[in-house]
């Protein structure tokens, strides 16, 4: 019914994010939303809950709404499936007027995220996300097919989730299986009403990093609600600040809001720190990494105090790697002196010495996960991984300090890389 559309040029839209116009991200899968005029009044209220709002929303682009608690954002956010009614205003996606479109066929091609999850507790996990897709009268095959697909791409073994009921999940499981079920009948667009607002905060920055992925794979057309401006600016493409009514205070990058709120309102959510919230804007792959001297658990012991003595005169750590080449444990020159000494010559480097690594990060993390991974792991430094789980570089304050002030040169993880193993999302 609602037709995908490309953006042109890959670009987010007006005031796009560079990161809607990555070259190697696939073309929009998502539809254009358009809301002009938007109003919604309720019989028992003097004032409209939404009024006169209008809003452009690219393909493929995620678009936030954050704004105060009862300024109507979810209330516009539930129009544009029609689970509210306009009171008067279009809505459009994929250049198609959706408000005389029978609003149960409408919902069917949008999916829909919230807070609750939603799931049908008597239902499983697989019944929950082949919901939409048997009401749309695919085949038997299909939906079974689709139903393996979406755990797999939620990060959930089919074998071991798809009998399981709600109750038997984790809140972030929930939410998880929540995703899958929105995304299960391939919609062009995607509503999320303040989706991870009701997990721990660890968890919530793991589905937030998860929908990061998702959406890069993916290109949906997302609307994502939250009162979190820290989950906006690490979540969307473009912010819509909100004031009452939904009236739009700012509608920018979250770069040109954090660098110029429009006014006190904006700025107000904005708060202290700005400098350190642009961390959340850039991901470990887009900098340059620092580097160490490294040595695998199968390398001699002579051999890891030569890689440190033909370091830099400040070279007094080595980073041991396991032979997946994954971080193990940092090494400081005692830790190889003493172990020479207490080992015959040629021996390997015993898996037992030096201190483990506490803290590592992926190159699709944030830098200020890297600034939060850095702090508790206090080496001064934490090694950053690839997707396989192998050594990509090490993030120190060097790295943030110059990816804060746009230090020149800067190389990608991939390009920083020394073993080649580790191939980012």
């Amino acid at each position: 019914m609602v037709e995908p559309t490309s953006p042109t040029s890959g670009a987010a839209g007006p005031g796009g994010s560079a990161r809607s116009a990555e070259p190697d991200r696939p073309a929009a899968a998502g539809a254009s939303i358009r809301l002009d005029n938007l109003t919604k009044r309720y019989p028992d209220s003097q004032a409209p809950a939404v009024e006169d709002v209008t809003l452009d929303v690219a393909a493929g682009e995620t678009v936030i709404l954050v704004g105060p608690s009862g300024c109507g954002k979810s209330t516009t956010l539930k129009m544009i499936n029609r689970l509210i009614e306009p009171t008067s205003g279009r809505i459009t996606i994929g250049g198609e007027d959706v408000t005389g479109i029978n609003p149960v066929a409408l919902r069917r091609t949008i999916g829909y995220a919230i807070q609750a999850t939603g799931l049908f507790p008597h239902m499983t996990v697989a019944e929950n996300i082949a919901l939409v897709p048997k009401m749309a009268g695919w085949p038997r095959a299909k939906v079974r097919d689709r139903v393996e697909e979406m755990l797999e791409l939620v990060g959930l073994d089919p074998g071991e989730f798809r009998g399981r009921y709600p109750r038997r999940l984790s809140g972030g499981q929930q939410q998880r299986v929540g995703v899958a079920r929105a995304l299960a009948a391939d919609p062009p667009v995607l509503l999320m009403d303040e989706p991870f607002g009701a997990v721990d905060p660890i968890t919530r920055e793991r589905l937030q990093d998860q929908l990061i992925r998702l959406q890069r794979e993916l290109r949906k057309t997302i609307v994502f609600v939250t009162h979190d401006f820290d989950e906006a600016i690490k979540v969307g493409d473009r912010i819509a600040v909100l004031r009452d009514r939904s009236q739009i205070a700012q509608f920018d990058t979250p770069e040109a809001i954090l660098a110029s709120p429009a006014d006190d309102f904006v700025a107000g959510f904005v708060g202290a720190g700005a400098g350190v919230k642009r961390l959340h804007l850039k991901r470990v792959r887009e900098v340059k990494l620092a580097d160490v001297p490294t040595a695998t658990v199968d390398d001699p012991l002579e051999t890891a105090l030569h890689l440190l003595d033909a370091g830099s005169a400040s070279a007094d750590h080595l980073l041991l790697l396991d032979r997946e080449r994954r971080p193990h444990s940092w090494l400081r020159r005692e830790d190889l002196t003493r172990a020479r000494s207490a080992e015959p010559a040629g021996e390997p480097l015993p898996l037992s010495a030096g201190t483990p690594v506490r803290s590592r990060i992926g190159v699709d993390m944030t830098l200020r996960d890297a600034l939060e991974a850095l702090l508790a792991d206090g080496a001064g430094r934490v090694a950053v991984t690839g997707q396989d789980g192998a050594y990509a570089g090490v993030v120190d304050m060097s790295t943030l300090l110059n990816a804060m002030h746009g230090a020149p040169g800067e190389r990608g993880a991939e390009e920083a890389r020394p073993t080649g193993r580790g191939e980012p999302a």
